[in-house]
């Protein structure tokens, strides 16, 4: 027999409650009954919850989506490793690259180990006990780390913020459900030490709700009810028309940024902008971009860029001028698929070297010659990792060219050189202007000062 517990549950009485001679007092004590003779199997704990109206209903449901959202926007990577041995089952980045598994996991499992002899090992573990769960929480490097144990497995998320009292109760509910969903390959795993469970991401996908962060498309074929819908919906049709606008130009458009082009132009909260644009997800109006698609796209994006590399045409001068990609281009010719793994790593230690050092330009060099070796071996995970290197470390360049700007636009203003006061905050405009880059309302407040700054130079001028 299959035993099952069902959350969040809603149920309608069907009574009206002026006519209701139990309501309100005997509401748990009716609703506890009803679902008993359904079969279901309640106690003295079962939790009833009155919400008397939609609007209150919506508003619940608006909160646990846009809960779902915040969670799954702090988790950077997500690791599965087995209890005792720390053996690697999956590993799942989300939005981080550059992560050492092997290190962080040496980390993980030297600390607990430490903290279950009543010691600490490099720094303190934060021992967490809820409901009746227990967690583990450990710094690293600029990341909180979220531990849980099973019975066999143990599952690591690293996080840019501390975990959501959601997120806690979501991994625990996860790590009872895989290690029952999937036992047969758990057992397996520790007689013969055969890892066979990358079937098994979709679950974890579906678990932590990452298909929010995923790239999204239309659907091709809208029903003319759904339309109907839509166009009766001002935040739906606001949506749509954005969504549409994003493709004009892309194959893939994401939420976040979907959330925060709409939430300009209706002024509401973003969890009800993200309730609406949640419920065409649940139509499949919006339908999570095949991944195929989107590394067929970014593979096309990084090619070009290898063509410009091989015609010495890059974006960076300081690269198509350095001899060293030359001499590269020279190597990659006859270097096997090892040579060229264990060159990429090389390049990409030197570039974190430079950057942690503030050699942005250095850092820069390095992250495109071994972008220019993952490209050319076909290395799409490696593309991937170093292509969100390469994206930070141009948004660290673009903000100390746009400090720059200001600051040379302020001296030239105080001399009463406003041609090129003006030049220098115009210049600052375009760089805060990349959507791509630069998001949000600090961006947007600091364009409307500017841009009221050269209102008041052109008057002078």
């Amino acid at each position: 027999m299959v035993y099952f517990q069902v959350s969040r549950l809603g149920f309608n009485c069907g009574k009206e409650k002026d006519t209701c001679s139990f309501y309100p007092d005997r509401c748990k004590e009716c609703v506890t009954k009803y679902f008993a003779q359904m079969g279901f199997d309640v106690n003295q704990n079962i939790k009833v919850s009155m919400i008397e109206s939609k609007e209150k209903r919506i508003q619940m449901q608006q909160i646990i989506i846009w809960h779902k959202f915040l969670d799954v926007l702090n988790i950077k990577h997500i690791i599965l490793i087995t209890k005792d041995t720390g053996l690697l089952l999956l590993n799942y980045p989300i939005s981080r690259g550059g992560i050492n598994v092997e290190l962080l996991i040496g980390f993980i499992q030297a600390n607990l180990m430490f903290s279950a002899s009543g010691k600490d090992f490099d720094n303190k573990v934060g021992i967490i006990k809820e409901s009746g769960h227990k967690f583990y929480e450990l710094q690293y490097e600029t990341f909180n780390i979220l531990v849980k144990n099973g019975n066999f497995l143990r599952v690591c998320l690293l996080l840019d913020q501390k975990a959501s009292e959601s997120l806690k109760h979501r991994i625990s509910e996860f790590l009872n459900e895989y290690e029952r969903l999937y036992s047969k390959k758990i057992e397996r795993l520790l007689k013969t030490g055969i890892l066979d469970f990358d079937d098994t991401i979709n679950f974890i996908i579906e678990a932590f709700n990452i298909k929010l962060v995923f790239p999204m498309v239309l659907t091709h074929a809208l029903l003319p009810n759904d339309l109907e819908v839509i166009n009766k919906n001002l935040i739906q049709k606001a949506v749509i028309d954005f969504a549409n606008e994003f493709l004009a130009s892309k194959k893939f458009f994401f939420i976040n940024a979907l959330l925060n082009k709409v939430q300009k132009i209706v002024n509401l909260s973003p969890h009800v902008i993200l309730y609406e644009i949640y419920q065409l997800l649940e139509k499949n109006i919006i339908i999570p971009s095949n991944i195929e698609a989107v590394e067929d796209e970014v593979r096309k994006f990084q090619e070009n860029r290898a063509m410009r590399i091989a015609d010495n045409e890059l974006i960076s001068p300081i690269i198509a001028n350095d001899d060293a990609v030359n001499e590269l281009k020279e190597k990659a010719r006859n270097m096997n698929i090892e040579e060229a793994k264990k060159l990429i790593e090389y390049y990409l230690k030197k570039g974190e070297t430079a950057e942690k050092a503030l050699v942005y330009k250095e850092a820069q060099r390095e992250y495109e010659k071994a972008l220019y070796l993952a490209t050319g071996f076909d290395f799409k995970l490696a593309i991937g990792r170093i292509s969100f290197m390469v994206l930070e470390l141009d948004k660290k360049i673009k903000n100390i060219e746009i400090d720059f700007c200001q600051e040379a636009g302020e001296k030239a203003e105080k001399r009463k050189d406003y041609i090129n006061a003006i030049q220098y905050f115009q210049q600052a405009i375009t760089l805060l202007s990349d959507a791509s880059i630069f998001k949000g309302d600090e961006s947007e407040s600091r364009i409307k000062k500017l841009k009221k700054k050269v209102s008041n130079l052109q008057k002078l001028v």
